[in-house]
């Protein structure tokens, strides 16, 4: 039987966290697309040494626990308190939201730049060659040719990318940000009633599954010149 005086307790607590979810979420996504892009024309275009700096970002950050990284970015940011205030800096390390939205960006934009560089490379090389040729600057022919042929074989990676990210900001609880989990977590402290650990999972999963039918909208759209099987 559903606890109904628990969600009329905690409940506009829980909405306000998952609130803050979607803004990890959606914000890092987004900041990470911005990122993404050109690092990603980097790594498919750029010389030897611009290459091997961009894959050595996203190689570390793909290679190391996004836990690990907030940690470092959180607690390890203190050790440099003085430096960063000096750089007016110190207002954006100090803030638990601020250091998760950070982290989260540079986490996901790595993977976005790999998915991204990927798409790039499968763009015909000819039709590259074919706006070099015709006298086009190399970042119209980045913003005319390869990106949006790019976009439309990345969707569904950056969709998938997306969702990760949203399970993935709960791990902003850990460095007290009441987030939708957070919430559900001081629920449960408080009333030791398992729902709330119940109703928070089924709001991931509701939000998930939005998501996933958007972005299948998105694709239908982008790609119905395609012919399908």
């Amino acid at each position: 039987m559903i606890n109904w005086s628990l969600f009329e307790r905690f409940g506009p607590r829980m909405v306000e966290g998952f609130a803050v979810t979607l803004e990890l979420a959606f914000g890092s996504a987004l900041l990470g697309l911005l990122i993404a892009a050109p690092v990603a024309l980097g790594r498919a275009y750029g010389g030897r040494a611009l290459s091997g700096a961009l894959f050595g970002y996203t190689y570390v950050m793909r290679g190391t626990p996004l836990l690990a990284q907030l940690f470092l970015v959180y607690y390890g940011s203190a050790q440099f308190q003085a430096s960063l205030d000096a750089a007016g800096l110190w207002w954006l390390f100090r803030d638990p939201f601020y250091c998760s939205l950070l982290t989260f960006t540079l986490h996901t934009a790595a993977y976005q730049a790999e998915i991204l560089a990927g798409a790039v490379r499968a763009v015909p090389r000819g039709q590259v060659e074919a706006a070099k040729a015709a006298a086009m600057p190399p970042a119209l022919v980045a913003r005319r040719i390869v990106l949006p042929q790019a976009a439309r074989l990345a969707l569904r990676p950056l969709g998938n990318e997306l969702i990760l990210m949203v399970k993935a900001s709960a791990l902003a609880s850990v460095v007290t940000v009441y987030d939708l989990l957070a919430t559900a977590k001081l629920a449960f402290q408080r009333t030791y009633d398992f729902e709330a650990y119940i109703a928070a999972a089924l709001v991931y999963v509701l939000t998930v599954e939005i998501i996933r039918r958007i972005w299948n909208a998105l694709d239908r759209r982008l790609n119905r010149h395609l012919v399908r099987a």
